[in-house]
């Protein structure tokens, strides 16, 4: 992948997740410079952010950092193999309690 698909592909993730934590009041969203943050109500943050030199999506939670490659048509976390989403409705839910659907 060419860092302008790189580019396309993580803009399209972001917005996505945007979109579909939007109608979440309890969840406080923010995209601003390719960077998303999701702050849940006891305050704690979840940041979406990329990592281009390494053609990577990167997610701080409290429960650690989590690395996320284009692989197999989906973003793989680089340890367990997770997809994107799937691990971000996780982390979601256990910080904020709110149960996300994807759009």
């Amino acid at each position: 992948m060419n860092e302008s698909d790189f580019h396309r592909a993580v803009d399209a993730v972001l917005e996505r997740i945007e979109s579909s934590l939007a109608p979440h009041e309890a969840l406080d969203i923010d995209l601003e410079g390719g960077v998303l943050t999701v702050e849940c109500p006891d305050a704690s943050r979840i940041i979406v952010n990329r990592q281009t030199p390494n053609r990577e999506i990167w997610v701080a939670a409290r429960s650690g950092g989590f690395h996320f490659t284009s692989r197999e048509g989906a973003w793989r976390d680089t340890r367990s193999g997770e997809e994107l989403f799937a691990s971000l409705a996780r982390l979601i839910e256990s910080q904020s309690g709110e149960r996300v659907r994807w759009r």
